[in-house]
């Protein structure tokens, strides 16, 4: 927008952003794309004007567009019972993604990352070991279920990646967002992205009264909070005068899992 009209990057004002943000919602756009897209502008100025680039920063102020919380973030347990089954009617690799993505909760980008080397077993249990978001290393517990569907997949293979496309090569993630899709339509259930199945394994977990902790931990996330977000109940979630404050967790309670402060 800014090229079209010849503006300089640094030379934009509030008002600039504000009309990008009214040619967003004219084309129709979702108000957590509008968000998203504001936010990473926002963040722009701001490291801008922290530097010296710029007198002020123009986005300070910028009006962003309320995004309430969806409960749409994931399968249900008895739709991702149906999911799993209809992927084993494709093939192996088809139910191998899928056990990763909705039974251990892999994101789709480490499930396609996944090599043969490293599976293994610990302390009795089968265990894969993941490169996860931000480089960091992890070691997964499998679940019996993910555990005989990777063998399956794997054959007599003792080495290579673990999911593979139909000509061999390692399955790359389009191809693996166009598998959930194509299975998510055979099952009925509309159209599946991989991130709807790692939603499900933190929605089952904790609908299943599993501590926020031990879920936080399987999910791999950094904050508590990340994990609240997946949860359909409104005692676990912050209350609305402190979302998007810096937030402490207090302590752990059995009634309602976590308490929270500003």
């Amino acid at each position: 927008m800014g090229r079209r009209n010849n503006l300089g990057v640094l030379a934009a004002t509030r008002p600039h952003i504000e009309l990008y943000r009214s040619w967003m919602e004219e084309r129709g756009l979702a108000a957590s794309t509008i968000d998203r897209r504001l936010s990473t502008v926002c963040g722009f100025y701001r490291f801008a004007h922290i530097d010296g680039r710029i007198a002020s920063n123009p986005a300070q102020y910028v009006r962003r567009p309320q995004v309430h919380p969806s409960n749409a973030r994931g399968l249900d347990r008895s739709e991702l019972g149906v999911f799993l089954f209809t992927a084993e009617q494709y093939d192996r690799d088809h139910a191998a993604l899928a056990v990763l993505l909705g039974l251990n909760g892999l994101r789709v980008s480490e499930a396609c990352a996944t090599n043969i080397e490293d599976l293994g077993v610990e302390r009795g249990h089968r265990t894969l070991g993941s490169l996860g978001k931000g480089n960091k290393p992890a070691t997964i517990p499998l679940v019996p279920r993910t555990a005989r569907t990777i063998d399956l997949a794997i054959g007599e293979r003792c080495e290579g990646p673990i999911l593979r496309r139909r000509d061999g090569q390692r399955l790359d993630r389009r191809t693996a967002h166009r598998w959930v899709r194509s299975i998510g339509k055979r099952a009925g259930l509309g159209a599946v992205h991989p991130h709807m199945l790692r939603a499900a394994f933190i929605m089952a977990a904790l609908d299943a009264g599993v501590p926020l902790r031990d879920v936080q931990i399987a999910a791999r996330h950094a904050d508590p909070r990340t994990t609240t977000i997946y949860d359909r109940r409104p005692e676990l979630r912050p209350p609305r005068r402190l979302r998007g404050r810096r937030l402490r967790r207090r302590r752990l309670t059995p009634a309602h899992g976590v308490r929270w402060s500003a």
